[in-house]
C-alpha cells in the first residue's frame, strides 16, 4: 500500500510544525528544520543523540505529539524518555525498536506523558528473542499512582486495564519482554542513580511540577551529558546542580511569561526557563513540550530566554534531532 503522501510532501508538512533555532547550529546540534525532514540520516542514528518523538502538550491545538523522546546511541534506540499520546506513530517513523530499548523513563503520570506507553510495550508480542528493559518512574502521592502502582493497575494478573500483557512482568504468556518497573523518591535532596550500562549513566531527581510527582534525568554518556526535565515550575535549586555539566539541556516550553498563577505553579515561564539555563550554562537549550499558545509566541518567547541564556536555543518539534560530539 502506498503512503497518504510521498515523502516529499511529507517533508514538507514536517517541516510547517515550525521550528526555529537562535543561532547557526554547529556540528554539534542537527539544525531541527533539516532533522525532521532526514532522520533517517547519520545525524540522528550516529553517535549518542536525543530525537524527539512528540514536543507538544495535553491539547490538540498544537498539532503535535505529545512529549517522549529516545536516546540512540551507535545506530540504536536504547532509551525512551515519556510516551505521550501520539509518541506510538513516532516511534514507529523513526525506527526504534523494542528489543533495542534497555531503559524506559517516565516522568510523570499526566496522560500526555505516558499514554502511549501500553501501546508500545505490546510490541513484546513480536520479538524474537527474550529481552529485559527497566522501567523507572516517580513514587506517587494520593492523587497519583507510583510507577509501580501504575504498572500493575495497566498490566496486573486479575485485575489490569490490559490484563492480556500481564505477562510482562516476567517476559511470559508469549511475550518476550520483562518489564521491570522501580520508583524513585521525588522528595530526596540528592539524584537517584537509576540505569548504567555500556559506560551510560542515568540519574533521576525530583522537580516541581505543580502537586504531581515528577522527574528528570539526567544521562552522562561517553560524548557527553544530557539533562531532560519535563514540566516543572522551576523552583526547586537542586535541579541546577543536578543539571550543571549538561551539553544539552532539554526544557519545557508550555507557557508565557503572562500566563495564569495556575500554570505558573504547573509550568515555568520562559523568564525562569532562561534564568535556569544561565544557571546551568549548557551548550545547547532545547525547548520541547508546546501548547498552541506558546507556538503562537514561540519567537517572543525565544527571545525573553535569550534575554538571560546566550547559548544557542532550538525551538524542537517532532523528529527533531540533537547530537553529542566531543
Amino acid at each position: 500500500m502506498k503512503p497518504y503522501l510521498p515523502l516529499s510532501a511529507l517533508a514538507a508538512a514536517l517541516a510547517l510544525a515550525g521550528c526555529s533555532g537562535s543561532s547557526t547550529p554547529t556540528g554539534k546540534a542537527a539544525t531541527p528544520a533539516t532533522a525532521a525532514a532526514d532522520d533517517s540520516a547519520t545525524t540522528c542514528k550516529s553517535g549518542i543523540t536525543l530525537q524527539l518523538l512528540g514536543s507538544g502538550g495535553p491539547v490538540s491545538d498544537d498539532a503535535r505529539a505529545s512529549s517522549g523522546a529516545v536516546v540512540w546511541i551507535d545506530g540504536k534506540a536504547r532509551l525512551l524518555i515519556d510516551a505521550g499520546g501520539g509518541t506510538y506513530l513516532r516511534y514507529g517513523q523513526t525506527g526504534t525498536r523494542l528489543e533495542d530499548l534497555d531503559f524506559i523513563g517516565i516522568s510523570h503520570f499526566h496522560t500526555d506523558h505516558v499514554a502511549d506507553l501500553p501501546a508500545i510495550l505490546k510490541g513484546a508480542y513480536f520479538l524474537s528473542g527474550r529481552h529485559d528493559v527497566a522501567l523507572v518512574g516517580p513514587g506517587g502521592n494520593a492523587n497519583f499512582p507510583s510507577m509501580t502502582a501504575f504498572f500493575d493497575r495497566e498490566f496486573g494478573r486479575g485485575h489490569g486495564a490490559f490484563e492480556y500483557l500481564a505477562g510482562l512482568s516476567g517476559g511470559t504468556d508469549g511475550l518476550n519482554l520483562s518489564v521491570h518497573p522501580s520508583n524513585v523518591n521525588v522528595a530526596s535532596p540528592v539524584a537517584t542513580k537509576v540505569w548504567q550500562g555500556d559506560g551510560v549513566t542515568i540519574s533521576a531527581l525530583g522537580i516541581p511540577h505543580g502537586d504531581v510527582p515528577a522527574l528528570a534525568y539526567r544521562i552522562d554518556t561517553p560524548k557527553g551529558v544530557m539533562v531532560l526535565s519535563a514540566d516543572q515550575n522551576g523552583s526547586r535549586k537542586e535541579f541546577i546542580d543536578f543539571a550543571k555539566g549538561a551539553d544539552l539541556l532539554m526544557m519545557p516550553a508550555a507557557i508565557d511569561d503572562d500566563a495564569d498563577a495556575q500554570s505558573r505553579f504547573l509550568h515555568a515561564t520562559p523568564t525562569v526557563v532562561g534564568k535556569i539555563a544561565a544557571q546551568i550554562h549548557p551548550k545547547m537549550l532545547v525547548l520541547d513540550h508546546f501548547m498552541g499558545r506558546s507556538l503562537k509566541d514561540k519567537d517572543k518567547n525565544v527571545a525573553i530566554i535569550q534575554r538571560y541564556y546566550h547559548g544557542p536555543v532550538f525551538a524542537g518539534r517532532d523528529l527533531s534531532c540533537f547530537p553529542l560530539s566531543h
